[in-house]
């Protein structure tokens, strides 16, 4: 699993960097500037959290991993649904879809975003001592 995070919290960034890039050059002229900020934001909270999800692939290596799996889950479906939903709506002046029904869908997805910290949180009380008492004895 640890493989799986490490390949998705780089394929992640990638990703970021790479719609970062679209947004400053080619769509820089094709959206206002409060649909720039948005899809800014969108990127800013996909890099972040691709960088959460390489960081629980390290911590992964410490302990047991139910709860930094949960974590990094929930972080995947929270780019998806803020990241993504930002994405869409931020570039409805170019496509001309009507995205209206993905208000909703942004708040939710910095939902999920929380719940994965929130697990990341729990994760320290329930995964890392044991390892430590384990080196300690060994």
């Amino acid at each position: 699993m640890r493989k799986f995070f490490l390949r998705l919290g780089s394929g992640l960034g990638f990703v970021s960097v790479a719609i970062g890039a679209l947004g400053a050059h080619a769509l820089k002229s094709q959206l206002s500037e409060n649909a720039l900020q948005n899809f800014d934001t969108a990127v800013k909270y996909q890099f972040y959290h691709a960088l959460a999800i390489l960081a629980i692939s390290v911590l992964m290596h410490f302990g047991r991993k139910k709860a930094l799996i949960i974590a990094s889950w929930l972080f995947l479906a929270g780019i998806g649904c803020f990241s993504g939903s930002l994405y869409l709506l931020s570039t409805k002046e170019i496509h001309g879809w009507d995205m209206a029904w993905l208000g909703p869908v942004t708040p939710l997805g910095g939902l999920l975003l929380m719940a994965g910290w929130a697990w990341v949180f729990i994760s320290s009380y329930r995964h890392f001592e044991r390892n430590y008492k384990d080196e300690k004895n060994g």
